[in-house]
């Protein structure tokens, strides 16, 4: 049915869909909580392999100046 070009991203998002459509009453919580927050599926998917390994440098750099500001 065309899955064979489907990009890692869209199966992702279709699989993700259907799990929401086929258990609606149990994922009502965390569709909730997703809606006001975010949820880290999104960021990561949103901002490619490269933004994430960024992200994390910038987490670790700002761990690192933080220790040794407040310690």
């Amino acid at each position: 049915m065309g899955n064979e070009k489907e990009t890692p991203e869209e199966r992702r998002e279709r699989l993700r869909q259907e799990e929401l459509k086929g258990n609606y009453n149990g994922n009502l919580k965390d569709s909730t909580y997703r809606a006001h927050n975010g949820s880290l599926v999104d960021l990561v998917g949103g901002i490619g392999w490269k933004g994430t390994g960024m992200f994390i440098i910038l987490i670790i750099v700002g761990f690192i100046v933080y220790s040794l500001f407040f310690s």
